[in-house]
Parts: C-alpha cells; sequence; structure tokens
C-alpha cells in the first residue's frame, strides 16, 4: 500500500467543464478535479479541485472537508445565513445542506468526501 502525495500546484491537463446552465447564478463559472483516492467501499474519496469565479445552486448528499489552498469562497444556507473562507482555510459542508457555492475569487482545493453507499 503506497501513500499517496498532493499537489500543491494547479491541476495539469484537467478537463475543465461549464457548472450545469440550470444551476447557475451569476458569471459562466467551470471547474476541474482530479480524485487520488477512492476506498474500496467507493464511499470515501480524497483529490484536488479547481474553479473559475461564479456562483451555484449546491445540495449537498456527501459529507466534504475542504482545505483552499487558494482563493475566496461564500457558502449561502437557503436559510440565507453566509459563511465566507479564504485560503489557506478548512471547513465541512454536512450532508443535507442545500444552497449556493460561490467562489468569490478563483479556488484550488483540496477535498475528502464521505458518502454512504445505498
Amino acid at each position: 500500500m503506497k501513500v499517496i502525495p498532493f499537489p500543491t500546484m494547479p491541476l495539469e491537463n484537467a478537463s475543465w467543464e461549464a457548472v450545469d446552465a440550470d444551476r447557475v447564478v451569476a458569471g459562466t463559472p467551470t471547474r476541474a478535479h482530479k480524485v487520488l483516492y477512492s476506498s474500496k467501499s467507493d464511499e470515501f474519496h480524497a483529490g484536488i479541485y479547481e474553479c473559475s469565479a461564479g456562483k451555484w445552486q449546491v445540495t449537498y448528499a456527501e459529507d466534504e472537508f475542504c482545505t483552499l489552498l487558494e482563493g475566496h469562497v461564500r457558502l449561502t444556507h437557503d436559510s440565507g445565513s453566509a459563511q465566507d473562507f479564504h485560503a489557506p482555510q478548512s471547513f465541512l459542508v454536512p450532508s443535507g445542506f442545500k444552497g449556493t457555492w460561490e467562489a468569490v475569487t478563483p479556488v484550488r482545493k483540496y477535498f475528502v468526501i464521505y458518502e454512504k453507499a445505498s
């Protein structure tokens, strides 16, 4: 079993994709990610993610722990409460969160996701 290093530099040769237009609230955000590890049960994943500035609707079925390497994110719950995070802060988005993800600036982050298999 090998220990997995996580790069600190931007993703190379990443496939960038637009956020689904029906979820976009502001801007024309694009994103890319690379999963660096997935558990045998396929319930636990870790990797690196990048996105351009923009704002879109999110609904979390998974628990996600993030550490910002670069950028500023604002998460706004459907209730209206907003929280801002700046690199190098870390935060956890619990499963069940509904609201918006706003990349106030371009963002690069590490992520760790846990989603119980059905």
